[in-house]
């Protein structure tokens, strides 16, 4: 099963943190970093806007990215959100292993 990075871009801290929260404790994520001060340049609606934004490096599974997609969807405030997976070519055994036993279903 590939190992995915996740970007997903928010408006601000408080909702980075209520996203990362809900889908780690739903386990469609075993890690969600949140890097602040970021500067997000684009086209919207035919104007290019900016705005200051929280980003989120989610990493999960291949086998849960649709179930968190469709999470992030439900939670995020913007109409649009980032929600952009890339696949891992390599990384450390057992962190991708971690990240695997993280993103399983426990009763």
């Amino acid at each position: 099963m590939p190992t995915l990075l996740v970007f997903c871009t928010c408006p601000d801290a408080a909702t980075a943190d209520r996203l990362a929260h809900a889908v780690v404790e739903a386990r469609l994520a075993a890690c969600v970093n949140a890097l602040p001060g970021v500067r997000s340049t684009y086209r919207w609606q035919g104007q290019v806007e900016q705005a200051d934004e929280v980003l989120l490096l989610v990493k999960t599974t291949g086998d849960r990215v649709e179930a968190l997609t469709r999470r992030l969807r439900e939670l995020h405030p913007y109409e649009l959100p980032e929600v952009l997976a890339v696949e891992a070519s390599a990384g450390l055994p057992e962190y991708v292993a971690w990240v695997a036993q993280q993103t399983r279903d426990h009763d």
